[in-house]
């Protein structure tokens, strides 16, 4: 009777364990909340067909344009036209380092993001990357060589930027606090408040599981 009992938990266990992963592998969040939900995409995500996209909800896709100082996305542009074509409007990335000149970070932006009015506001990925910067720098000078390429970044799009900022960042940083910009956040199912204001956009998942993508994918909302 022993084994019996622990046979059908350990089946409980399983089944729910399976009812999780599968639904962390489909979840989005409710369109009657967040009616306009879209994709964030760089070139590491391999390639999408876009009518899926398109035909699973996405009314916008921001795509990875740039990273540092040298780093450049080879299939951005390429995206761009391939998502215009899906009726989805499109903004560009630029995943910042922390330890590399603002500057040089600005010109390669540049350099792959054309000006194009059409584009929606460019997005600022930060985050404290210990294999691009072993050692962060201080926060003075953090905030300093940001604005700087902000400054450069937001020129060019002629538009301010949104800052995507995670909560390692956001912690030892409080950029929400110190620079008046829109706010990109990011967690897996559940509404973030690391930022201590209001948010515009939110990554709500990371694991998402669509046909015609070869991986999972960032799903993002907008807030209304």
């Amino acid at each position: 009777m022993r084994r019996r009992l622990l046979a059908a938990l350990l089946l409980v266990v399983l089944v729910g364990a399976g009812a999780g992963w599968w639904t962390s592998r489909t979840w989005m969040p409710d369109r009657t909340r967040y009616p306009v939900q879209g994709v964030w995409l760089s070139d590491d995500d391999g390639s999408v067909d876009w009518r899926f996209l398109r035909a699973a909800g996405a009314d916008f896709a921001y795509l990875t344009a740039s990273e540092g100082a040298g780093t450049r996305d080879s299939v951005y542009a390429a995206g761009v036209e391939a998502a215009r074509l899906r009726g989805l409007q499109v903004g560009p990335v630029h995943v910042y380092d922390l330890c590399a000149p603002a500057d040089a970070q600005a010109a390669n932006f540049v350099t792959v993001v054309p000006r194009d009015p059409e584009l929606l506001p460019p997005a600022i990925a930060l985050d404290i990357d210990s294999r691009t910067c072993p050692e962060p720098p201080g926060e003075a000078q953090m905030q300093s060589e940001l604005t700087t390429f902000l400054n450069q970044v937001e020129k060019h799009a002629e538009k301010p930027a949104i800052l995507m900022v995670s909560r390692g960042l956001e912690k030892q940083y409080h950029l929400a606090a110190m620079i008046d910009r829109n706010l990109w956040v990011s967690q897996d199912f559940i509404e973030p408040g690391y930022a201590g204001r209001p948010w515009v956009m939110w990554t709500a998942t990371k694991r998402l599981r669509l046909d015609g993508a070869s991986g999972p994918l960032r799903w993002v909302v907008v807030q209304p």
